[in-house]
């Protein structure tokens, strides 16, 4: 029975939510920026795993005790990698390849398109129409 209450005031006691409505609706945009670790592609705000209740949590505390923004970021990268970005940084080769990689894909397709298009205008232009 004291289990019982126990883990029910923990699961009372966990997403309460901050006392100033401006830290409050700060940490929540950091929840939604946040990948939840356990729910690949799901922010933390929305997540059900225990693992994300404790990261709203962190996030709470962090916000309350003044911390800023890219400090809450920088240490979730540096505790969980990062993968919990939803917006990775660009610094390096993967970012690089990951905010670059899409366009430089399309423009070649883009060319290969062309390309096939204008060989088979020639090859079309080149053929005599035959005597009947």
């Amino acid at each position: 029975m004291k289990a019982l209450f126990l883990s029910l005031v923990i699961a009372l006691a966990a997403d309460v939510p901050l006392d100033n409505q401006a830290e409050e609706a700060r940490a929540q945009a950091l929840m939604r920026e946040l990948r939840c670790v356990a729910c690949e592609n799901e922010p933390v705000s929305q997540s059900a795993a225990p693992i994300a209740e404790d990261m709203r949590m962190r996030i709470r505390e962090m916000v309350g005790e003044g911390s800023t923004d890219q400090e809450v970021r920088d240490w979730f990268e540096s505790r969980y990698g990062e993968f919990v970005l939803f917006r990775p940084k660009s610094n390096n080769l993967s970012g690089l390849l990951l905010w670059v990689g899409p366009f430089v894909l399309l423009a070649i397709g883009a060319l290969i398109g062309f390309l096939t298009a204008r060989r088979k205008r020639t090859v079309v232009d080149q053929i005599e129409p035959e005597d009947v």
